[in-house]
């Protein structure tokens, strides 16, 4: 039995799988997704969910957002240290796998069907050639990884893409700079590309006069989640000042989802992850995503042939850590082949 789990700063979502011996399809048994600001590590959560259920894993993989490095990470978002050892010991286990979040996002791409995905650009088959893919996924912070095509299969490997320097396109987002400056010294595309970045944006332009807060609105953001208050009211239409705040905040995220495919030069396709987008899919699907991801001048042909899907599948987090777990318990070399 592999136990899985996709640990972001605000859900841990962990499963149990077993993989049919003859599709390698995985099939959840157990799954329950838990609020990670209850806990005071992932060991908790962990043992909480092994108790509850009475399974002992045979194999245990975690995707956690968050750098990892020599079998450890202190989350960003959350005020946790979580290391594959402890892990392994207290699960009674030879070993743990911890990787990326978005690492995990990126392996479980390849157990997507086609109702799992929605595109927001039309590429026919010859213009979309196997090649090299990129994640980006915005939700509690902003999480990227790569997927080098190698000619046989994609190797796959995380990053911290969204803690890079925010790079305004224009005035508005200029001044959105020097806002943001003012409160954080450092602004990163997180800061704007997350559920708190939407606060953020909301507040600027707020607090710099470009719009009116109704009362409605703000008692909502004072009594619940802020980011959700305003997404709501934003795809409502309710809420003019939250419309603009929504409309700025996908602008930026298909700019950064445009800077991604360049670095990674990503003409197998970007991924559009994370619990936001799946929300605001009618919004996405509109203008301005597409159109700041394709401005980039002499690099615009480029960007017009890659393929831009949004992820509406929550599972794919917990695919990918499931199948990265299989994988390297049964070789010694993780490789993915090309779905």
């Amino acid at each position: 039995m592999i136990l899985a789990g996709d640990i972001g700063g605000t859900h841990a979502r962990l499963s149990y799988y077993r993989q049919d011996s003859e599709s390698g399809d995985f099939i959840a048994v157990h799954e329950h997704v838990f609020d990670s600001r209850e806990f005071r590590g992932l060991n908790e959560v962990v043992l909480k969910f092994v108790s509850e259920t009475g399974v002992h894993p045979t194999i245990a993989s975690f995707g956690i957002a968050g750098p990892v490095r020599n079998g450890r990470v202190e989350t960003p978002n959350l005020p946790w240290v979580v290391e594959s050892s402890r892990l392994a010991r207290d699960l009674h286990l030879d070993s743990v796998s911890l990787i990326n979040d978005l690492q995990a996002q990126a392996w479980g791409i390849q157990c997507l069907g086609p109702s799992d995905t929605v595109a927001l650009n039309q590429i026919s088959a010859k213009q979309s050639p196997a090649g090299n893919q990129a994640v980006v996924a915005a939700g509690t912070g902003l999480g990227e990884a790569g997927l080098i095509w190698d000619g046989e299969r994609h190797q796959i490997f995380a990053c911290e893409g969204g803690h890079c320097d925010f790079a305004p396109r224009n005035e508005l987002e200029i001044d959105l700079l020097r806002y943001l400056l003012t409160r954080f010294g450092h602004v990163s595309y997180e800061r704007i590309v997350s559920g708190p970045g939407l606060v953020n944006v909301y507040l600027f332009l707020k607090d710099t006069h470009r719009g009116v807060e109704p009362q409605w609105l703000r008692d909502e953001i004072a009594g619940g989640d802020p980011g959700a208050a305003i997404s709501k009211a934003a795809v409502s239409g309710k809420a003019p000042l939250a419309e603009q705040a929504l409309d700025l905040w996908i602008s930026i995220y298909g700019a950064e989802a445009g800077n991604m495919a360049l670095k990674v030069l990503a003409t197998g396709g970007v991924f559009l992850a994370g619990g936001i987008a799946p929300k605001i899919l009618l919004k996405l699907a509109g203008p301005l995503f597409m159109q700041a991801f394709l401005s980039k001048g002499r690099m615009q042909p480029l960007l017009e042939a890659i393929p831009v899907r949004v992820i509406t599948n929550d599972k794919t987090g917990l695919l990918g850590a499931a199948c990265y777990g299989a994988n390297r318990a049964s070789a010694p070399e993780v490789v993915v082949k090309s779905g």
